[in-house]
Formats: C-alpha cells, structure tokens, sequence
C-alpha cells in the first residue's frame, strides 16, 4: 500500500532538551498505527509536529506526498490531517451538534448542507446523537471524550489522530471504542493512536512505533514488538 505520511528524520529541541531526535517512519493508507511510551517520551510533541502545533528544529513532513512541513494547522486540516487531545477541548457553551459543525464548516470546508449531513453522520458513528443539543461544557467526561473524537471526525480526515482518549473507560466501554475505530478505519481513515491502554494497542493496530527519550526504539507487529527486551526493559521497567 502507498504511503498517506513520511516521517523524515523529525527532531524537535527545547534548548538543551531533546523532544524528539531523529524520528522517522511510514504509514501506509488504511493503517493503524500505535504509538506507546513511557511519560516524556516525546508522543505527544510528535504529534504537535504531525498537525503542524510545533514546528520541527529538523526533518520533514510528507503528506500524501506533499511537503506539509512549513504548513499551519489549519492547511493541514484542509488536506485531511485531524488530531484529537489528551484534555478534551470543546467550546463549551456551545451545543455538542454546533461544535462539529464548526469543524465541518470551516476545518474541513464544507458547504452549510454538506456540513449537516455529515455532522448527523458522525455523531451517529460515534453514538453521540442524543447528545446533539447538549451543551459540550455540560457532558461527563467520558462522553466529552468521545465528542472529542467526533469532532476530529467531522473534520472529514484522510488522517486521524488520536491522543489517548481510551483512558479511564471500563472494559466494556473499551471494547466498544475498540470497535468505533474499526468502523472509522472501514470508512477509509487512516488512524495513528497513542495510548497507554495496552489493550488497545495490542488488538486494535497494524503496527506498534515505541518511543523513548524521543527516539523511535522500536516498529513492527504488536505482538513481537510489546516482548522485545529493550522495549520492556523502557517502556515495562524490566
């Protein structure tokens, strides 16, 4: 399968400090893709650096072939890149529905009619329908989770990211988002998720990236990936 993104030897410094350091990898179209590392491990920064939050000190960015690099968020959006966020981040006082269609309108450019169809179409995906006229300041926060990746979904991406948004649901609730971001990759989304549930990552993704220290350590089939010894011996402490 061709390759949605390419990571080039992606570095990111604060100072002294080394965020990221030399990051490169590919993602094939229709892939998930699980990012996992200890706390500091430079998940999130990437992530920055994907949607165009934090400008990388070194390397590059392709998108769909495309050097995406010195591009702002919001371009990026325009070509199909979404992120969702650790600390949902809705506009509260407005409706769950008005908060999409916000995203639909002017992230991913949609007419005021498509805006609708496919703001009904999402929140029905990710079963957030009754919620529609709520205000998203007022959900529980497992729900304002969810609406965080419905949102990220009525950007209408070609690429989705996924920023931990598995924490704190029940076993039941888990194997239910499990099966939400199946449907979503069935729609044709390409997904990168990070997330410390390992269940998730271990039955939920094609392949398994391990960072540390900001280095990629580690990229391959879950399964083999999660028994590596250098990757227990960071990410596990044995």
């Amino acid at each position: 399968m061709p390759s949605i993104l390419d990571v080039q030897g992606l570095s990111k410094s604060f100072g002294a400090i080394h965020v990221a350091d030399d990051v490169s990898f590919a993602v094939a179209e229709g892939e998930i893709l699980g990012v996992i590392g200890p706390n500091g491990a430079g998940k999130t920064t990437l992530f920055g650096m994907l949607s165009g939050h934090i400008p990388p000190s070194a390397g590059r960015v392709l998108f769909r072939g495309r050097d995406v690099t010195e591009l702002p968020p919001q371009d990026r959006a325009r070509l199909g890149v979404a992120r969702t966020y650790q600390v949902p981040r809705p506009f509260g006082q407005m409706t769950v529905f008005d908060n999409l269609r916000v995203a639909a309108t002017f992230a991913a450019g949609l007419k005021p009619a498509e805006a609708v169809d496919w703001v009904e179409r999402s929140l029905g995906i990710t079963g957030l329908s009754r919620y529609a006229d709520v205000l998203a300041g007022r959900l529980p926060l497992l729900v304002r989770k969810r609406h965080e990746l419905a949102r990220a979904l009525a950007m209408k991406p070609k690429l989705l990211l996924i920023d931990e948004v598995a924490a704190g649901l029940t076993e039941h609730e888990l194997s239910d988002f499990i099966e939400l971001i199946r449907r979503i990759r069935k729609m044709g989304i390409t997904i990168i998720w990070i997330e410390h549930v390992m269940k998730t990552m271990l039955t939920a993704t094609d392949r398994l990236l391990v960072l540390a220290g900001g280095k990629a350590l580690a990229l391959g089939v879950p399964a083999e990936v999660i028994n590596m010894p250098e990757v227990k011996r960071v990410y596990f402490g044995n």
